[in-house]
């Protein structure tokens, strides 16, 4: 074997690329196998935070830097205070992600991780600014858009928001419920919610966040954050960080760009949540479904096969792209018609068809009659 060869190649150490390659070190499978991370960036601040519900205590737990047992719903005069039972909610940092990984995938010889920018995949080979790799699979969680934008079948809405972590003079937050999605702000012709994670009674993230095809001037969810803070009794607050992010929302066939030697990982590959933009808890589970997929050995073009929650999905953002100036409606309708277990049981695709049935019944069907007919024919 030459040392520019290897097993597998990851190209990208965000959170898919560091969650596959850790998953592979840590399976005796491929204890005999060479594993290369290509990664341009040190990944030594803290850049997003990821938040995910889940059942009982996880695999990254020691990850977890906060929880929450309850949560808050407002939209178009309906609100709703709720137990998040039986799940919590839980925020990672991804400061503390990417230290806990680093330290982790030292433990394994048959890793070897670089810093190097990629330039150029193609069928068994990566190509980067310094020099070229050949690995017998590839896995690449680099996000190139082109392609999704390039295409009409498919509607392509934006997760995309600006968030701050802001700490107030006096106690305005309770730090065991958040804000779920409060659509308490002008809709102006699109979906926007806030989104409140307290970290304290004096101390919150706050993300501005809009589902909707067009980003803003930074300055508008800036402003967007500082209205919503008036309405609170903080007494004066000071900004201590800041993120911002966008998320593509979209049933494109990301499957379609893979072959038997290639796979794109994460948002890259369609694994975050078309009809909310939840990405990191599907990459979770997700890198496990790949590891044992790999000691199959069968072409990776067969990996993830679309199911029905694929389609509800699809016709969910038809809908919404169409009317999105009415996107509050459509979640008052299903926080008023269901349970919260009911809900986000539905939302990790883990729910049963008769819950599915339900859920569905709470919209306007007429809107998803039309855009399933558009779809048929």
């Amino acid at each position: 074997m030459s040392k520019n060869h290897y097993d597998y190649i990851i190209c990208g150490g965000g959170a898919s690329g560091l969650l596959l390659a850790y998953r592979m070190c840590k399976d005796p499978y491929f204890e005999k196998h060479s594993i290369l991370l290509i990664e341009k960036d040190d990944k030594n601040i803290n850049d997003r935070t990821w938040c995910f519900w889940e059942s009982g205590k996880g695999d990254l737990e020691k990850m977890v830097h906060k929880t929450w047992n309850n949560a808050y719903f407002n939209a178009d005069g309906f609100e709703m205070d709720f137990s998040l039972q039986p799940f919590q909610y839980k925020m990672i940092r991804s400061l503390d992600f990417y230290q806990s990984m680093k330290k982790k995938l030292t433990e394994f010889d048959q890793l070897t991780q670089i810093r190097e920018k990629v330039t150029r995949i193609a069928e068994n080979s990566v190509a980067t600014e310094v020099k070229t790799y050949h690995g017998d699979l590839i896995f690449s969680s680099i996000f190139d858009p082109k392609k999704l934008y390039q295409q009409k079948r498919y509607p392509v809405l934006l997760q995309h928001f600006v968030g701050q972590v802001v700490e107030t003079q006096n106690p305005c937050f309770d730090p065991d419920k958040i804000e779920f999605m409060n659509f308490n702000v002008p809709q102006k012709g699109n979906t926007r919610f806030m989104y409140v994670l307290p970290l304290s009674p004096n101390k919150a993230l706050l993300e501005y966040t809009l589902f909707s095809a067009q980003l803003l001037e930074r300055k508008e969810y800036v402003t967007a954050i500082n209205d919503f803070l008036k309405t609170l009794p903080t007494g004066g607050y000071e900004v201590i960080e800041e993120e911002e992010g966008k998320i593509p929302m979209t049933c494109y066939r990301f499957d379609l760009i893979n072959n038997s030697s290639l796979l794109h990982i994460g948002t890259a590959g369609g694994w975050t949540k078309p009809s909310t933009g939840y990405t990191f808890q599907r990459i979770n589970e997700k890198s496990k479904e790949l590891v044992d997929f790999l000691k199959k050995n069968k072409p990776l073009s067969h990996f993830g096969k679309r199911g029905r929650f694929w389609f509800y999905d699809l016709l969910f953002i038809d809908v919404l792209a169409k009317d999105n100036a009415h996107g509050a409606d459509l979640f008052k309708r299903m926080f008023q018609k269901n349970s919260p277990e009911t809900i986000f049981q539905f939302l990790d695709e883990k729910s049963s068809i008769v819950q599915e049935f339900q859920i569905m019944r709470s919209f306007n069907v007429r809107q998803f009659v039309k855009a399933l007919w558009k779809r048929l024919f």
